[in-house]
C-alpha cells in the first residue's frame, strides 16, 4: 500500500507548546504558566450578545467575509485607534481566529520557492504555513542585546531575488517585545525599496506598556503592502469563540476570501454577533485587563530579579522570556524537570525557533495567585539546580 501521507505534513514539527499543556493538565496539583490564554471570563455584556443571537435564531451562515455589521465595526476600530482607513466591503474579512488568517495571507500572496523572512523567536505557526504554501522560510535571528527588535540591517541581510513576505510579529510572542514608530519606519524604508509585502500580526496590539501600539500599515507607502492581522482573543479574552480578522488592499483580500471560501465558508455566526458587541462597548473591558496584565508583568519581573534570573522587560503582549543559559542544560531539559519536580510548566525557548535556546516563555495572563505560587516553585527549583 503506497504511504497516503504527505511528505511536506510529516516533516513539519507538532506544535512545541501544546505537549507541555498535554502533559500538564494530567497531573495533580500541577501549574501551567505555559498557555497564552487570558485568565479573565469573556466580558459578560460581550457573552450576553453571542447567547441573545442564539435566542434569536441566528444561526445560518454568514457572507464569506462576515458579517457586514461586524466588518464595520472592524473598519471603525481600525480608524479610531490607528487612524487606518478600510472599506468593509473589499478589503476586510472575518476569519476563524487570527492563525485562520496567518494561512490565508501566506498562501494568497505565496508561490512555490517564494522566500518569506520569519523573525525569530515567534509564534510557532508562521513557517508551518510558509511551508505548507510551498515557499521557503527564512528565519531572521532576533538578538537579546536589541531587546528581541526587528532591525532594519537584519532583514537586509537576508534578502534574496526571492524575498516576497516579511511576517512582522509585534508585539512579539513568546518575548514580549515590541517596536516603535522609528523602528517601523526604518523596516518600511527596506520593505518600499526592496519590494517586500508585509503580513503585520497585531493580536497583542491592545497589550502594550510603554506608549500607543503603531501598526506598519501607518507608515507612508505600507498601507497598500500590508496585510494587518488581528483578532478577539487576546485583548477580550474571547480565546474559545474562535474569532480574528485581517485587513488588507482589496487585490490581496479578494483571493484571501476565495480560499476562506472553500476551505470554511464562514466564521462562526454566534462568535460574530458577540464580536460587534465587544467592537462597539468593549474598550473599557480592554483597559481594565491590559493594566491587570501591567500589574502581573512588573510583579513576574520583580521575582524574576529575587531569584537571580535574566530577563529583558518586555513591554508588550502577556510573555515574559527569561534567560537559563546559566544553567548548562537546554530550554526543554529545564521545563521538564521543572514540570516533574515542582509541578510548573512553562514552555522551552526552542519552541519558538532554534535562537530560542536557552530561553523560557512564561505567561502571565494568569491570577496573581498563581503567579506568586508558580514563581515560589519556580525559586526553589532554581536554587536547588544552582547548587548542583
Amino acid at each position: 500500500m503506497r504511504d497516503p501521507l504527505s511528505n511536506t505534513v510529516k516533516e513539519i514539527k507538532p506544535s512545541g507548546i501544546r505537549k507541555f499543556f498535554d502533559v500538564v493538565s494530567e497531573m495533580k496539583d500541577a501549574i501551567s504558566l505555559g498557555v497564552g490564554e487570558p485568565d479573565f471570563d469573556t466580558p459578560w455584556h460581550i457573552r450576553e450578545e453571542g447567547i441573545y443571537s442564539l435566542e434569536k435564531g441566528r444561526t445560518f451562515y454568514t457572507s464569506n467575509a462576515g458579517l457586514k455589521e461586524l466588518r464595520v465595526e472592524i473598519c471603525n476600530y481600525l480608524q479610531r485607534r490607528l487612524g487606518l482607513e478600510y472599506h468593509f466591503n473589499d478589503e476586510i474579512i472575518v476569519t476563524v481566529g487570527g492563525s485562520e488568517a496567518i494561512d490565508l495571507a501566506i498562501r494568497a500572496m505565496i508561490d512555490p520557492g517564494d522566500e518569506v523572512l520569519v523573525p525569530q523567536p515567534s509564534f510557532v505557526s508562521y513557517i508551518p504555513c510558509v511551508q505548507l504554501a510551498y515557499g521557503k522560510p527564512v528565519p531572521i535571528e532576533l538578538k537579546e542585546e536589541n531587546n528581541f527588535k526587528l532591525t532594519k540591517d537584519e532583514i537586509l541581510e537576508k534578502i534574496t531575488d526571492k524575498t516576497k513576505l516579511l511576517v512582522l510579529p509585534f508585539p512579539n510572542n513568546p518575548t514580549g517585545a515590541t517596536l516603535d514608530r522609528k523602528d517601523l519606519e526604518e523596516i518600511a524604508e527596506v520593505c518600499i525599496d526592496k519590494d517586500i509585502f508585509v503580513l503585520s500580526d497585531e493580536i497583542y496590539s491592545e497589550l502594550t506598556y510603554n506608549g500607543e501600539h503603531v501598526s506598519i500599515a501607518c507608515i507612508p507607502g505600507m498601507r497598500e503592502r500590508t496585510v494587518l492581522i488581528n483578532g478577539f482573543s487576546k485583548a477580550y479574552a474571547m480565546t474559545g469563540w474562535r474569532l480574528g480578522y485581517a485587513a488588507a488592499p482589496a487585490v490581496i483580500m479578494k483571493q484571501m476570501i476565495k480560499i476562506h471560501q472553500f476551505a470554511i465558508m464562514s466564521a462562526p455566526t454566534t462568535s460574530q454577533y458577540a464580536a460587534i458587541e465587544a467592537m462597539k462597548n468593549g474598550d473599557e473591558d480592554v483597559k481594565r485587563m491590559c493594566e491587570s496584565y501591567n500589574q502581573r508583568r512588573r510583579f513576574v519581573l520583580h521575582r524574576f530579579k529575587e531569584m537571580g534570573l535574566d530577563c529583558f522587560e518586555p513591554f508588550g503582549a502577556f510573555y515574559a522570556f527569561p534567560s537559563i543559559k546559566k544553567f548548562g542544560m537546554t530550554s526543554d531539559e529545564f521545563a521538564t524537570r521543572l514540570l516533574k519536580e515542582e509541578k510548573v510548566a512553562v514552555v522551552p525557548g526552542i519552541a519558538f525557533g532554534d535562537c530560542g535556546e536557552g530561553f523560557l516563555r512564561i505567561s502571565y495572563a494568569y491570577s496573581l495567585e498563581d503567579l506568586k505560587e508558580a514563581l515560589g516553585r519556580l525559586e526553589k527549583f532554581v536554587i536547588r539546580i544552582s547548587a548542583e
